[in-house]
Parts: structure tokens; sequence; C-alpha cells
């Protein structure tokens, strides 16, 4: 397979940190890596990137709740445009076992408080992919009253939101950005499955690989309007019950815990019980049919997902959304139901001067998903640029350049407009 910058990508997912890069910082920038203590005591760790000469006045931070961002393809944009870039990594980079997104938030907060120390003006966040979700939850909860913000998580544990230092922000960016990790997920988790304790059972009127519901290789399936609200139907079943069975692992460990308060007599049966944090395998979460039926909300994009052109292979295989996390996690970041960091949530405390770029080949952000945020934000200055490119801002044909390079541009262009050096 081709591997260069221009090439169209076959394999489109994975951990990104090898390839979001493809560029070098722009001549004289420096590079400084810290580590950060959260309010609740947690490290988190971050790099800032200075262009030469003197000091900017505005930072744009990037930043994802799983993904390592220190080497984003669009920080040479930054650096290059005469502004600070700062790229976070949250607690729980390359592992959202236990990731709940207001937890999330106290890692934002400490590296904006760094920022403010550090004396920036302006703090520009600038969310891709799922990093929209997070700094769009961020925003909200930072321009509420302390006593307004979500005391608790949607597992029941306290957020700590209400002591938290939430430094303000300037702007907002969002590049390729979905709906929301629930939201996501909501739109590509499989309702065929009959057993969550077996991957491969299937009912056959809900498959979406089933050829007698519409399904064609190489994105040629044709889904018939009442199979796609009977799915979707489906799919929000099936959420609901993977909340119940999280709601009832929290509450059996918690249970547990309770009767083993104050008591010297527990057995072991007992003290193993409360000991026990459960965790939740959730099988086929692949199965948007948007990336099988290229004519649902039809754009530039090519069969497949973001895991992979073989259906089979992406919705059955080890990898994919929410295969392995808490009840806690399953909550607050991958239910589409009862996360709290959704976009759709957010977007009317957006006041902010914002711009949002979408690629016309993303495979996870569709248009109508990318209108719907635009649309529901609630700043008069927001700007929806379209740009050719994949998820990632590759290329999506041979000899094109990358989307990347324009999306970076066009940032650079929005920066100097609005915000000084």
């Amino acid at each position: 397979m081709s591997t260069g910058a221009n090439a169209p990508q076959h394999v489109t997912a994975g951990f990104l940190n090898t390839d979001w890069n493809p560029r070098d910082l722009p001549a004289g920038a420096s590079t400084r890596n810290v580590v950060l203590r959260t309010d609740d005591d947690a490290a988190t760790t971050g790099s800032l990137y200075l262009p030469a000469g003197p000091r900017p006045r505005t930072v744009v931070c990037v930043m994802h709740p799983r993904e390592f961002m220190a080497c984003h393809y669009l920080i040479p944009d930054i650096v290059g445009a005469g502004y600070a870039a700062w790229s976070q990594g949250a607690r729980s980079v390359g592992n959202d076992l236990r990731l709940e997104h207001e937890t999330a938030l106290h890692d934002v907060a400490a590296g904006l408080a760094f920022l403010r120390g550090q004396g920036f003006e302006h703090i520009v966040l600038l969310g891709n992919s799922g990093g929209a979700g997070l700094y769009s939850f961020y925003v909200q909860q930072s321009s509420l009253p302390p006593a307004e913000r979500i005391a608790r998580t949607p597992g029941g544990r306290p957020s700590g939101l209400a002591g938290l230092e939430m430094p303000g922000v300037q702007g907002l960016v969002l590049v390729g950005p979905h709906p929301g990790q629930g939201a996501l997920l909501m739109n590509c988790i499989d309702p065929s499955v009959l057993d969550e304790g077996d991957a491969l059972s299937v009912d056959p009127a809900l498959d979406p690989l089933n050829p007698g519901n519409g399904y064609r290789p190489g994105g040629q399936a044709r889904y018939a309007p009442e199979f796609v609200a009977r799915y979707r139907q489906a799919q929000r079943a099936r959420v609901e019950r993977l909340d119940a069975l999280a709601r009832q692992f929290i509450a059996q460990r918690l249970a547990a815990r309770k009767a083993l308060k104050g008591r010297e007599d527990a057995s072991q049966a007992e003290r193993r019980a409360a000991a026990h944090t459960p965790v939740m395998t959730v099988w086929r979460t692949d199965a948007d049919l948007r990336c099988l039926d290229l004519g649902l909300d039809p754009s530039d994009r090519h069969p497949g997902s973001l895991w992979g052109r073989d259906p089979y292979a992406s919705n059955y295989g080890a990898v994919g959304f929410a295969r392995f996390c808490t009840p806690e996690s399953w909550l607050s970041t991958w239910s589409g139901l009862s996360s709290n960091a959704s976009l759709a949530a957010a977007a009317g405390a957006i006041v902010q001067p914002t711009l949002v770029i979408e690629y016309t080949g993303d495979q996870a952000c569709f248009p109508g998903d990318v209108r719907a945020i635009h649309d529901a934000l609630a700043t008069a200055d927001k700007r929806h640029l379209r740009v050719r490119g994949d998820h990632h801002g590759r290329a999506l044909a041979e000899g094109e350049e990358p989307g990347r390079y324009e999306a970076g541009r066009q940032l650079a262009a929005w920066l100097r407009e609005r915000f000084a050096h």
C-alpha cells in the first residue's frame, strides 16, 4: 500500500499519533513539554509550541479525551501563522476503560489554568473528532455559575465541577466534529445483537449485512426508509438495555460495599463482591447504515467506516468504539442517552466565535450532522467551511492534496481575522 502524504488511505483508523503530522514545525519554533497536576491530583501532560519571535498573545489548544494529539497535523499551521499551540494529553490517553467526561473536564481546566499562568490573553479551543464533544462540554460547563454545573456523573459519582476553576475561552474551532461520542455510537451500534454475552448472536430482521434487508458490498447497499426507521429505533433500544445493565452493575457494587461498611465479620465472598469493579464488553459497534449505503446523507466518502472497508472485520473484530469500559464510562462517554458530552446539549451555550471545518469524505461526521451542529451554535459569529478529505484530512484520491493542508490555511486565515498575535 502506498503511504505517501498524497496517497488515498485504505486503513482508515487506529491510533493516529504516528500519522497525523507529516510536516515539521516552522524554523525557529520551540517546544516545551510539561506535566500538570489536576485539582483531583491526577497527572496530565501537555506540549506548548511557540513560534520564533515575540511571544504570542493567543494560544490554540488541541485535545482529545482518548487520543494522543502532540503530533496533530494542524499544529504546524497554527505555529506557522504566528500563534502558540498547546497539545494536551488526557489522563485516559490510549485507554477509555474508565473515561468519564465530567472527570476529563478537570484535565482540560488544568491545562487552561497553566496557559493563563503563562500569560496568554486569548485561548482558542480546537476540538477535532471526539475532541469537539469534550471541548464543547467544557465551554458549556465553564459558562455556568459553579452551583449550576453538573453535580454528578451519569454513573452517580460526584463530578467536582462546582469547586473547579474553569478558565474562560475566547474562541472555538470544530474540525471533523461528530456530535459527541455517545451520539456517534448511537448511530453506529449494531442493533441486531440478540444476546450481549454472545458476540455472534444475530437477529436477521435487523442485520445490516443481510441482503434481504438491502445490503450489497462496496457501498452499494440500499436500505428502504422503513428499514432505516426500524433500525434506528432498535439501536436506541439496545443502548437503553446497555444503560440498564450499567446501572445494575453500579447498584450491585454499591450495595455490596454498603453491606460491608463497618463490619468486622464479613465473609471472603462479601469482601470480594465489595471490591469487584465490573466491566462491560460491548461488541458490534461499527454498523452505521450510512457507511454501507452511500445514498443515505450522500457525500464524497468512500465505502466503509473509520475502522475499515470490510464491515464484517470492523463490526465483528476486537477493535472498536466502547469495546471495553466500566459501567461509569459507558454512561458518561458512550451512551447516546445518558452522556452529558454532546454537541446538541452544549451548542446553545457556545457564544464564542466558532469555525466549523467539515471534510466532505468524512466517515464519522456526515453532512447532516455538521449542518445540525452549525445551526445549533448560539454564536452569531460562526463559519462553516467544507474541505475535500476524509475524517483525518487525508486525500480522497491519488494525486490530490490532502484536505488537512487546506484546513490549515483556512484555520490560519480565521485566526488572523479574529485574534491578535
